[in-house]
């Protein structure tokens, strides 16, 4: 397994092939702040569930889709009416008696079967579309966490080597400055120690910027307090043997929630479609109305039915079409989207492994080598500052794109793990 450093202080450079350095220096802490705490990736993943507003977000439109399926499943309610007032006698020949007037009437509308499946097909299909576009936005949202807090801590990867380089140019530049005190070196070999001890204390300083920048990223990611002072700390997942990639393939495009909330999509606006279909028949309605007058009572029944002469639908059953038409269309672009980025990342992660495995194997142990071998030829007088000074420069470029290719490959991981192409852990 790859590590990456956990703790402060400043050691001699690693024996050769290791990768990564045993100790960065921890978060500094702001004096108005209150302690630091530890914070894993599992504790990162947990404060974004239960903080993000992006998730909320999620959840909320999935419980209204909830909501929308029981409103499709209700009934339409009775119309109810109660009329009452005075009848008065006219001056005719038989006039009707005077006295009071009461009228009660009740409709219920009858439901078409096929009109209610139908409405109630759309709306389950909108809430297991949702429910994909949940999982979509958690799967986004621990992607998103993976790759800040990896990121934090290839920061504090490279201020861990940065302060061990000047460490290094530190000791170096007292070595000369008493050298040239004795007598034994000219002044001019202590300029270009500074020179260089200045260069490697701005790489430390700009690292600690770069380190604060990506906290304060991670921070907005995973919602965290603002009193909530945290040291991420963790390591790399180690490598991992990808099955072939045409496996991998028909695993996403099978599994994948964005893939299949958008084939969902497809069926909701296709039962959309059925259902402005059945809207088309006529839904009746039963009536009955009971009439009491001061000389007389009645009632009757009836049914009133809505010829569609003018309205027959066409426009929404139209738009209908059109949408299942542009839900397809986004179905297949998302398929071809969700290809390429699988191409992408098992491609990315086989070149940063090839490239982890060949900087461990030969440059960084010759870089480290050949550090020692300058160093001990300027302490026998051999070799002059700038032939160690160019070695240090070396091993540190070479110990930069041992980090940067370390992280590559676990954000491909991570993209890998997005796609549903291996489980979280790397494991196929």
């Amino acid at each position: 397994m790859i590590l990456l450093p956990l703790s402060s202080g400043l050691s001699q450079p690693p024996a050769s092939g290791s990768s990564l350095p045993s100790a960065p220096a921890p978060v500094a802490k702001p004096a108005n702040e209150g302690p630091v705490q530890t914070l894993t990736l599992a504790d990162a993943l947990a404060l974004a569930e239960k903080n993000s507003p992006r998730l909320h977000a999620a959840v909320a439109r999935e419980d209204r889709a909830a909501a929308a399926t029981m409103t499709a499943k209700a009934y339409t309610n009775p119309d109810v009416q109660v009329y009452a007032g005075h009848q008065s006698a006219l001056d005719v020949a038989i006039p009707g008696p005077p006295g009071l007037l009461q009228h009660y009437a009740v409709s219920q509308k009858i439901e078409i079967p096929s009109e209610r499946r139908n409405r109630l097909k759309v709306a389950q299909m909108a809430r297991m579309s949702s429910g994909f576009a949940r999982d979509s936005v958690r799967r986004l949202l621990e992607a998103d966490v993976k790759r800040g807090f990896y990121d934090v801590l290839l920061r504090k990867g490279k201020i861990e080597y940065a302060k061990e380089n000047f460490a290094l140019v530190e000791d170096l530049r007292r070595r000369v400055e008493v050298e040239v005190r004795t007598g034994e070196k000219g002044r001019l070999e202590l300029t270009r120690a500074e020179a260089e001890m200045a260069r490697a204390r701005f790489a430390v300083r700009s690292a600690q910027i770069e380190l604060a920048n990506s906290i304060a990223v991670l921070r907005s990611i995973i919602a965290a307090p603002a009193d909530l002072n945290f040291d991420p700390q963790g390591t790399l997942e180690p490598a991992v043997h990808l099955p072939p990639l045409h496996e991998l393939r028909d695993r996403v495009l099978q599994n994948y929630p964005a893939l299949q909330q958008s084939r969902t999509d497809v069926q909701h606006a296709e039962a959309v479609l059925q259902h402005e279909r059945s809207l088309r028949l006529p839904q009746p309605s039963l009536y009955g109305e009971y009439e009491h007058q001061p000389d007389l009572s009645f009632w009757r029944t009836g049914v009133s039915i809505s010829i569609p002469l003018w309205d027959q639908r066409k426009g929404q059953i139209a738009e209908s079409r059109a949408a299942i038409r542009e839900a397809a269309a986004t179905r297949n672009e998302q398929r071809l989207q969700v290809i390429s980025a699988l191409e992408q990342a098992y491609e990315q992660y086989q070149l940063a492994d090839q490239q982890v495995a060949s900087l461990q194997a030969g440059p960084l142990h010759e870089a480290e080598s050949a550090v020692a071998a300058a160093q001990a030829a300027y302490h026998f007088g051999e070799r002059g500052i700038v032939e160690v000074l160019d070695a240090q420069r070396v091993l540190q470029s070479v110990r930069d794109d041992l980090l940067t290719a370390q992280f590559a490959r676990q954000t491909a991981l991570v993209d890998l793990e997005t796609l549903g192409a291996v489980q979280p852990g790397g494991r196929p």
